[in-house]
């Protein structure tokens, strides 16, 4: 399976924007960290001395008991008592403005680029299914010992071998975001996938 490395002037005659190390630094920040602030649940929750179960009866009278002064059991000092400033039921959603995320993929693209490791193909297929022909396949491209990340349409025999092998990854142009790139040691373009890519950094 012949493939090419995807060069900065493969990027301009596909018209996909690329930019420098100047600017978007900060753009792919704010957007990795949105990403991994949204994958959190925020269920966290503990109950104050309002929610926990019991009564407001005072434990024993004011004076004479030669104990410290208290109300009900309740408060935060005693064993199942409320908590004080505990975690709460919180959402840790952040939202990215559309040209922050496509600032981020024009850098992070312009950066896989420079560092050679996108390599382009005009097609992948696998048709028996076969997680070791799909490893075969992968390794005519580059060496399968790292995180491979495979961009394009795939059929479903492909999917399924690819199914089992943790280092890759398959992912459509339209989905593909800025961190799946990030991690990936290698990224396979396949066939237009290029063209995907470019109207979405336009």
């Amino acid at each position: 399976m012949s493939a090419k490395a995807f060069t900065a002037a493969d990027a301009a005659s596909a018209n996909l924007v690329l930019i420098g190390e100047d600017k978007g630094r900060q753009a792919v920040h704010d957007l990795i960290t949105a990403y991994r602030a949204n994958r959190r649940s925020g269920t966290a929750h503990t109950k104050t001395r309002g929610e926990v179960s019991g009564n407001n009866k005072k434990i024993y009278k004011q004076k004479g008991t030669g104990n410290a002064r208290h109300g009900d059991k309740r408060a935060p000092i005693f064993v199942g008592g409320g908590v004080v400033f505990g975690p709460r039921h919180r959402s840790y959603a952040k939202s990215v403005p559309k040209s922050v995320r496509k600032l981020a993929l024009r850098r992070v693209l312009g950066d896989l680029t420079r560092a050679e490791r996108i390599f382009t193909v005009p097609s992948f297929a696998i048709a028996d299914g076969k997680t070791k022909s799909f490893v075969a396949a992968v390794n005519e491209i580059t060496q399968a010992d790292r995180k491979v990340l495979l961009v394009g349409n795939f059929d479903d025999n492909t999917k399924l071998a690819a199914r089992n092998a943790a280092w890759t990854q398959l992912v459509t142009a339209t989905d593909v975001n800025v961190e799946q790139l990030l991690l990936a040691k290698v990224i396979i373009l396949v066939g237009d996938a290029v063209s995907t890519l470019a109207q979405r950094t336009v």
